[in-house]
């Protein structure tokens, strides 16, 4: 069996399974969704939102790219922006990276010429890691480079996401998180804490 008919076969186990469990699931989530959390994450497979955070469906508004990047000129994570935001009216955006980062690691090597779009992408990051190539350099490991440049990252697009005019402009109050996942155990670190929008700088902020 392939692997997507073998996820097609999961899907009505699933389906069963959540029925029987709570008959009226899917009656409601039907109804609409009334998310309190925008979710934004790296596109890496190994990293499903629901599943690290042990979120049920219609608990978390998710937009995952390449390396958890926002953009003022990406209109599809600005869309999804201004959608959680005005419509759904979230009251917390979690930007959350994590360690192993192949966008990162990327960022950090020579751009390679089959994949400009990628290149394209991450040139923020590329950016950002020359901002802090003196801190960078003084880590010992390329490893370890990529996994600070991953910390560094979630906090940039923190504070990217706090000088947007539709987080600032909101007519509620928005919390921003910056969180990492840690492929080796599993676990969310926080980097920053959840603080209202317009209340805190972001640069140079760090909690481990």
């Amino acid at each position: 069996m392939s692997h997507q008919k073998l996820m097609l076969a999961q899907n009505v186990a699933w389906a069963s399974e959540t029925r029987m469990r709570d008959p009226d699931f899917f009656k409601r989530i039907a109804e609409g969704q009334q998310p309190d959390t925008l979710w934004i994450s790296c596109a890496d497979s190994r990293v499903p939102a629901e599943k690290i955070t042990h979120s049920s469906s219609g608990e978390l508004f998710v937009h995952r790219n390449i390396a958890n990047l926002i953009a003022a000129e990406d209109i599809n994570a600005i869309g999804v922006i201004e959608y959680a935001v005005k419509v759904l009216k979230v009251s917390h955006i979690i930007v959350c990276g994590h360690y192993q980062c192949g966008g990162v690691m990327a960022s950090m090597r020579p751009p390679n010429p089959d994949i400009p779009a990628v290149n394209q992408h991450i040139a923020q990051l590329r950016r950002l890691a020359l901002r802090h190539q003196d801190e960078l350099a003084a880590l010992p490991t390329v490893e370890l480079r990529a996994d600070r440049l991953a910390e560094l990252n979630v906090l940039d697009q923190i504070d990217t996401l706090s000088q947007l005019p539709i987080v600032l402009q909101a007519q509620h109050s928005i919390s921003l998180h910056g969180w990492i996942f840690g492929l080796n155990d599993g676990l969310l670190r926080v980097l920053y804490p959840g603080k209202p929008a317009e209340t805190e700088p972001v640069k140079g902020y760090m909690q481990t």
